[in-house]
């Protein structure tokens, strides 16, 4: 597996993150071909890479709910 640079992303907070400071998603979507994921609180405990029809599948999931 390869490292991905994730050092000069555009990070923000995703449209799905709760309002009021609780629960922040931040992703980054200017990579082709992936969508990096984190906590926003806690940005240095990783992040998730998930490929754009992944992503695209996870929002529609949420979407329904």
């Amino acid at each position: 597996m390869r490292a991905i640079d994730l050092s000069n992303v555009a990070w923000r907070k995703s449209s799905y993150s709760n309002t009021d400071g609780g629960d922040c998603v931040e992703v980054a979507p200017n990579l082709s071909g992936l969508v990096p994921v984190r906590d926003s609180k806690n940005p240095a405990h990783g992040t998730v890479l998930l490929g754009v029809g992944a992503w695209a599948e996870f929002i529609g999931s949420v979407k329904g709910q």
